[in-house]
């Protein structure tokens, strides 16, 4: 129980980090960003090519910064911003004032042309990724605890308290709630809601990056379809959550986490049946509770 609690609580970090990013876009623009996958497998390729000092480009490769993997991870995280911005200021920007449907299927236009667009550059079989924290496992109530698991924790918890005292006390995360709210009295107000809106890519992004870079050091391969399945997840915890709730879609990811580590320890074949199990928990969840286990249930938004 305890092996499966932990493995629980590491990957719900990660979970958590990405749910977080389909919050705070959701939130300020009631849109469900589905490109957070591909961004997600972006940060970690760039991360693993800084590791490597090098960037293979089709057939041949180019020189990159070779660095270990604190500054790797930060470069990484710092490209997948970058790269949400980008994908926000030419997909969806122009969309803006169109159908909610209409820049819903940009999003997927973009996820897909990403994932294309990765599986061309740099290949479309998996490249291994080095394990960055090496030792041996820690004895923690007869569970065995791999140090880079600890690291994944700490630094899931530590994001997520810094965000949650950014959105809470600062004047940028006061203008995103302001905007979360009601965009047009926002604007009225004075706060410029495109630029709250490049921020919001910009951190969300970075977030997915960041999870994207976890879960490759946990698994240790990358490939240009990985972000697929934990992206999927991810946005169940959201819903969980609560979608626009930043710390409910955290928690929302530590559940996800939790119940897809103890299903597949427990239940019979679960290794094969814990994605299903997954998602039958997201349909209990929209009978039960719509708006999430932190949402507020909205009649009309502003």
């Amino acid at each position: 129980m305890t092996q499966y609690l932990i493995n629980g609580l590491m990957l719900g970090g990660i979970y958590g980090l990405m749910a977080v990013a389909y919050s705070l876009v959701y939130g300020v623009l009631g849109l469900v960003n589905f490109a957070f996958g591909e961004i997600f497998m972006f940060g970690a390729f760039i991360a693993l090519f800084a590791m490597n000092g090098q960037i293979p480009l089709v057939d041949t490769s180019i020189g990159f910064i070779d660095v270990g993997f604190p500054i790797a991870l930060l470069v990484g995280v710092a490209a997948a911003g970058l790269l949400g911005v980008l994908v926000e200021r030419v997909a969806y920007k122009p969309l803006r004032k169109a159908p909610i449907l209409t820049m819903l299927i940009a999003t997927i236009a973009a996820s897909l042309t990403l994932r294309s667009a990765a599986q061309i550059v740099f290949g479309d079989g998996e490249q291994p990724f080095p394990n960055p924290v090496s030792g041996n496992g820690i004895e923690i109530l007869g569970a065995t605890v791999q140090p880079l698991d600890l690291v994944i924790m700490a630094i899931g918890l530590a994001v997520m308290i810094v965000l949650s005292l950014g959105i809470g006390r600062t004047p940028l995360g006061r203008a995103i709630r302001a905007t979360a709210q009601d965009a047009d009295t926002a604007r009225l107000m004075g706060i410029s809601v495109d630029r709250v809106i490049v921020w919001t890519f910009l951190i969300g992004s970075a977030l997915a990056g960041l999870a994207g870079i976890l879960y490759a050091s946990k698994y240790q391969f990358v490939d240009p379809t990985m972000g697929f399945v934990p992206s999927l997840k991810a946005l169940v915890a959201a819903v969980v959550g609560g979608i626009g709730n930043v710390p409910g879609a955290f928690v929302g990811g530590i559940l996800i986490g939790l119940i897809e580590a103890l299903a597949g320890g427990y239940i019979p074949g679960g290794s094969a049946w814990r994605d299903v199990i997954v998602f039958v928990a997201l349909g209990a969840m929209l009978w039960i509770r719509p708006q999430g286990l932190f949402g507020v249930r909205v009649v009309e938004r502003a």
